[in-house]
């Protein structure tokens, strides 16, 4: 019998689509704020427009995991990645509220279809490579979010307009999405068939993983809005030492997704879920109760740590528990989406009846279930390691 052979171009191909979809999104994100002048924003106006983005995403989600079975997921993954291409300058050309809405409502979608789009395809290479590699795709991600930010930031310093600032990190991106569809952004295997009947429902175990995506990116995209306001509260004032705790929180997830797979392939991916659990409500325990600039870096530290690889554990187990990994992904991302947007305002909410202390509790209960949950979820999902 011949050996088998992993796909090693394929990979390389989707870590390089990873990689420019993180880019793009850094550099948009240094950007913000300079559209927010040029067009003279308001505060609540720039909140409708950033709206606009997470709307799109949210809708193009579910509708992405459809695309696999029609086009495959490589194909579909090239696909989208040149539309994300072509829709991330776009805010750079509008004149109004309006059209910035509009241009978001499309880049969102552009980028949550690409979401679902790619980390379904790197299931699928997953799957195909028999050992857990879904955390490396994260890391390049997170490693071009990193380099997209300060590449965004050096292109202001030499003076550089918004459009500038969107278009050359875009020809970036776009010479890496066109290198990666010509080595090898290809299917793996037999195509997968769509359900017959439109949307099929999702199983209680995909649901569970789902949930479990809503709870981990709550917690991110609170500890992103909320963590430099809290601690500036409680630290009076000091901005400058506020701000590093979600540095060190970033930081923190950045790198131990590059070491995410051997975790996995050590202690199991259950073990990697509950342990992360634990330690990001530890580090959210630390920060919550005893509030300070050591705490801070090292508590919002624990945080990233424990949360870096558990989504892409989460999104490998959903991608293995349906028809195809993009459906299952699809699920698992709308819900994780879902979480990051919704974090933000209920602890807002929360804050303004038991203050911000206590409303941040919230994430720590969060941490708690899947500390308590996840193993056992991830571990139904069926993918076997030495540590299982």
């Amino acid at each position: 019998m011949k050996p088998s052979v992993k796909p090693t171009k394929e990979r390389v191909a989707t870590l390089a689509v990873f990689l420019a979809n993180g880019f793009g999104i850094g550099a948009w994100a240094v950007e913000v704020p300079r559209i927010k002048e040029s067009l003279s924003l308001s505060d609540t106006s720039l909140g409708i427009a950033l709206f606009a983005f997470a709307l799109g995403a949210i809708v193009a989600m579910p509708l992405a995991g459809r695309l696999a079975p029609r086009f495959g997921s490589g194909r579909a993954t090239a696909l989208l990645a040149v539309a994300f291409v072509i829709a991330l300058p776009l805010p750079a050309f509008v004149p109004d509220l309006v059209s910035l809405c509009a241009v978001l409502l499309v880049l969102g979608a552009a980028n949550g279809a690409l979401d679902v789009s790619m980390n379904g395809h790197a299931s699928t290479i997953e799957t195909q490579w028999k050992a857990p590699i879904m955390s490396s795709f994260h890391a390049a991600w997170s490693a071009g979010g990193l380099l997209g930010a300060a590449t965004g930031a050096m292109i202001q310093k030499w003076g550089v307009g918004v459009a500038g600032g969107l278009v050359l990190p875009d020809a970036v991106i776009g010479v890496l999405v066109l290198a990666a569809a010509m080595l090898a952004l290809r299917d793996l295997g037999p195509r997968a068939s769509a359900p017959a009947s439109g949307f099929a429902l999702p199983s209680a175990g995909v649901m569970k993983l789902a949930a479990l995506a809503f709870l981990c990116m709550m917690v991110e995209g609170a500890v992103a809005d909320w963590s430099a306001v809290f601690l500036r509260s409680a630290l009076n004032g000091e901005a400058s030492a506020a701000a590093l705790g979600y540095s060190a929180f970033a930081f923190s997830m950045a790198a131990c997704r590059i070491v995410g797979d051997v975790s996995v392939r050590r202690f199991g991916s259950g073990t990697v879920v509950g342990l992360g659990g634990l330690i990001a409500a530890t580090g959210l325990a630390l920060v919550l109760g005893l509030p300070n600039v050591v705490t801070a870096c090292v508590g919002f530290a624990l945080v990233g740590v424990g949360l870096a690889n558990i989504v892409p554990v989460i999104f490998s187990a959903a991608g293995r528990s349906t028809l195809t990994p993009a459906i299952g992904v699809s699920m698992a991302a709308t819900a994780g989406y879902a979480g990051f947007l919704v974090g933000p305002p209920l602890i807002g909410f929360g804050a303004g009846f038991v203050g911000l202390r206590l409303a941040l509790c919230v994430l720590l209960v969060a941490a708690v279930i899947v500390c308590l949950l996840g193993g056992k979820a991830v571990r139904n999902a069926g993918f076997s390691t030495a540590a299982e």
